[in-house]
């Protein structure tokens, strides 16, 4: 005779009504808890759970780094602060870089008062905070979004060195290395574009240099991505780095190069062309002649092979995501996220006119929403969820795949 409560364990299971191509119903029993697990992500990003910095750096981060808020918010926690304290300190350059309205060479000196401050802080010495004033007042002379939010970063710069102090020293070094090639990539770029206005449009030479470029500013910060998480996340892992590292700078070139191309219009109103001159030659094209919307049918043939050289690298990104342990879900989530948008971004590149200044190519929030859910309801079924960025693909790849026009880096 049994004795006592028997007890089992509870196992939800959600009936799912599939065919099997006869036209007949079948009815699957799917798991429901391993969903529930993958849905943890998402749920984190509706709730805002992010750790704290030496200041409020979640509303900082969530004001100025736009899409990229997203992925450093499921980040696990052994990584989290230093890649969000290493893009703050990265974005604060980029912004010192390209406020028009102080002069060049004191936008050089501020960069380099900058790098300084960020070398001390790898050595552990205390950082002679840069002095950004000027710079951090122009933001409220300028005309467009986020100009607040990036005169609150410039003064917070000695903050951020603050903080970036109290890391241990193998991080600070990284979080050092990768700044260095960065701040170097935009110090190049504003020496070439400083002098440049919508009137004298200057453009990149060739594809070498436009490769150094994407490097510089991007390929490299997947470099360092992949250090970090090796050492604090999955140090166990046997795939070789050399091949991590890679397929993680590729995936930053990628992501550029959508921004790039996203961009470029915008670009062009303030003199900079990164689509380079001796392509734009091969195509009996100027610089200036792409400020034209009617252009676009000379340039579409030239602007598809920059299209397929960042589906290129986006998949070289989705290969470097597939790579990691199945188990460290949110990192895997943070790099399939930037990767998906991305994808998303070339499809509506493909269907609309990029050089129409007007009708800015930008995806809504409810496609990012979708892209986001969709992944993590995926998670739990790998086949399925690896097969996700393909589907996205052949959306990009289609010239009317698309939705509508106006339906994501700022990188970084």
């Amino acid at each position: 005779m049994r004795t006592g409560l028997q007890t089992r364990p509870i196992r939800l299971l959600l009936v799912s009504r599939l065919s099997d191509g006869s036209g007949e119903a079948v009815f699957t029993k799917i798991p429901v808890a391993p969903i529930l697990f993958s849905l943890i992500p998402f749920f984190m990003l509706q709730f805002r759970i992010m750790a704290a910095g030496p200041f409020n750096t979640e509303d900082l981060l969530r004001r100025v780094s736009r899409s990229f808020y997203l992925t450093l918010r499921v980040l696990p926690s052994s990584v989290r602060q230093q890649l969000s304290c290493a893009y703050l300190l990265a974005r604060a350059a980029d912004t010192i870089a390209d406020t028009q309205l102080v002069a060049v060479a004191r936008r050089l000196e501020a960069l380099r008062q900058l790098r300084s401050g960020i070398q001390a802080a790898c050595e552990d010495r205390t950082p002679e905070t840069p002095d950004l004033g000027e710079l951090a007042k122009a933001q409220s002379s300028i005309a467009g979004q986020g100009n607040a939010a990036e005169r609150g970063l410039l003064e917070k710069a000695g903050y951020l060195l603050d903080w970036m102090r109290g890391f241990q020293p193998r991080d600070r070094q990284e979080i050092g290395r990768v700044l260095d090639t960065i701040t170097r990539g935009q110090e190049l770029d504003l020496i070439r574009f400083g002098e440049a206005a919508k009137e004298r449009i200057a453009a990149l030479g060739s594809d070498a240099d436009l490769d150094h470029y994407t490097y510089c500013v991007a390929g490299c910060v997947g470099e360092f991505w992949t250090k970090m998480c090796r050492s604090h996340v999955f140090p166990e892992l046997l795939i070789p780095e050399e091949t991590l590292l890679a397929n993680g700078a590729q995936f930053g070139k990628g992501l550029q190069l959508v921004n790039i191309l996203r961009d470029l219009t915008e670009d062009l109103r303030r003199g900079r062309c990164y689509i380079p001159q001796d392509r734009l030659s091969e195509h009996g094209l100027l610089p200036v002649q792409l400020l034209d919307p009617a252009v676009i049918v000379r340039f579409r043939p030239l602007h598809e092979s920059y299209l397929k050289q960042a589906e290129e690298y986006l998949s070289a990104g989705w290969q470097y995501t597939a790579m990691l342990p199945f188990r460290h879900m949110r990192i895997r989530m943070a790099c399939a996220w930037p990767a998906l948008i991305g994808m998303k971004t070339l499809a509506h590149l493909r269907s609309g006119n990029v050089l129409d200044a007007g009708k800015r190519i930008k995806l809504a929030r409810s496609e990012i929403r979708r892209l986001i859910l969709r992944s993590t309801l995926l998670y739990p079924f790998p086949p399925a969820w690896f097969r996700l960025f393909d589907a996205v693909r052949r959306e990009s790849a289609s010239p009317h795949g698309s939705g509508g026009r106006n339906s994501m880096l700022a990188w970084l």
